[in-house]
């Protein structure tokens, strides 16, 4: 049995970081938690509770029965129904704001731990279940551990109604909006702080030796200061070519070293990159803009036609924004203040024109939401202290207003919006 549970949680442990280890988890727990169980019934704590509680312990077999077959069916029954509203919630979702957000929405650990709850305690009525035996005069009946299985199923009603109330929160694209913008403001925050103001003397890279990925998959995280450490050992700076939470296809150029490095060395830089099949908002802040400018693009889509939640988008792009013009476009992984790993990253221009130009193309002929882009980039352009970020700012309010007078037939529309565009400039 031992070697049992010892080959249980070496598979959960191989089960870190997915969907499926929190889940894991708690099931294994119902396992370990009816063996403490059979401990307790060994050493007689169901018959010390008949002796001072009787009313509280079921000590009957037919009844016992009963209750963990019926908590059985009930709990499943449960689960069906919770993931089965969960997969019509999602293809809602998908369908209506953008496929992008589904990864955020299945991580979500709360709904995760719920369905381990519900695992868990199927697996520990089963199990005692299994081991309740006919009545004889040698036998005392698990009374106590049919006891916790009613509490475990009282615990299992509270999760079920919670998830519910959770579920038909997290679906809102108010919600979703808003934890997108709160993740992606904390990236961004601690990207911003970690910045040093050191001066910097980096070599030009074009000189730089070129490796490759043997992998397929999204950069989701970068360990920079590891390079770093095998950068100094080596005496050799390295730039990465790849920006985090960009797809890479086998063989593209991942990094650069000023020397020539070895195998086990290149080997040793490679596996400083984790590579998955999905993007995360708090592995990248840029997805955040991606997936606010795909809901402003859905939300305008003929077939939704919701321009308020495309307006409430652009209110957290604008705040986005307005904290990515303290970020600077060139980053460095320092050590004893000396730059030794340059970090590839999207500058604020490419950033800027990727969401705007996606956002002209499908909402220039809406005057509100033009007007609340118009709004966005003035605000951007006063909040702006460095040169190259004001620019960018205009040639973007030049673009759209070469797409105004384009789209828009209406007279008094187009004179209202050019005289707001005069009036900020």
């Amino acid at each position: 049995m031992l070697n049992q549970l010892k080959f249980i949680i070496t598979k959960t442990y191989h089960l870190k970081d997915k969907i499926a280890f929190y889940p894991s988890i708690i099931a294994l727990s119902g396992i370990v938690f009816s063996y403490v169980m059979f401990y307790l019934e060994k050493n007689g704590i169901s018959k010390y509770l008949l002796e001072v509680a009787p009313e509280i312990v079921v000590n009957n077999t037919e009844t016992s029965r009963t209750l963990l077959t019926t908590f059985i069916a009930g709990l499943i029954s449960i689960m069906v129904f919770s993931f089965s509203m969960v997969m019509i919630l999602l293809n809602q979702a998908s369908n209506n704001f953008s496929p992008r957000l589904l990864p955020g929405l299945i991580s979500n650990k709360r709904h995760q731990i719920i369905l381990g709850i519900y695992i868990g305690t199927i697996i520990y009525c089963i199990i005692i279940l299994v081991s309740i035996e006919e009545n004889s005069n040698k036998y005392q009946l698990p009374g106590f551990s049919v006891l916790t299985a009613i509490f475990l199923m009282l615990n299992c009603l509270a999760a079920f109604i919670y998830f519910i109330h959770s579920i038909s929160q997290q679906i809102q694209i108010s919600h979703i909006m808003h934890e997108i913008f709160k993740i992606s403001k904390k990236r961004l925050i601690a990207l911003i702080e970690k910045e040093n103001d050191a001066k910097i003397e980096f070599p030009n890279t074009s000189s730089f030796k070129t490796y490759h990925t043997p992998k397929t998959g999204y950069v989701t995280n970068m360990a920079l200061h590891n390079i770093a450490e095998i950068a100094k050992k080596h005496e050799s700076k390295i730039a990465t070519e790849i920006i985090k939470g960009m797809f890479v296809l086998e063989g593209e150029a991942v990094f650069k070293s000023e020397k020539e490095l070895d195998e086990e060395t290149v080997d040793q830089i490679m596996s400083q990159f984790s590579f998955t099949d999905n993007e995360l908002v708090e592995d990248n802040y840029v997805l955040a803009f991606k997936q606010l400018t795909e809901i402003i693009v859905k939300a305008m889509s003929p077939g939704i036609n919701d321009p308020g939640t495309a307006l409430n988008a652009i209110d957290y792009l604008s705040q986005l924004f307005s904290i990515r013009l303290d970020k600077k476009d060139l980053s460095y992984t320092f050590i004893d203040e000396e730059p030794w790993v340059y970090i590839k990253t999207i500058n604020f221009e490419t950033l800027l024109y990727q969401v705007m130009v996606a956002i002209r193309t499908y909402c220039k002929q809406d005057v509100i939401v033009v007007q609340k882009l118009i709004q966005l980039l003035f605000l951007l352009k006063k909040k702006s202290k460095k040169e190259n970020y004001t620019k960018a700012i205009e040639e973007e309010i030049n673009y759209l207003k070469t797409d105004i007078n384009l789209a828009i037939k209406n007279e008094k529309d187009l004179e209202f919006l050019n005289k707001l565009i005069g009036k900020n400039d």
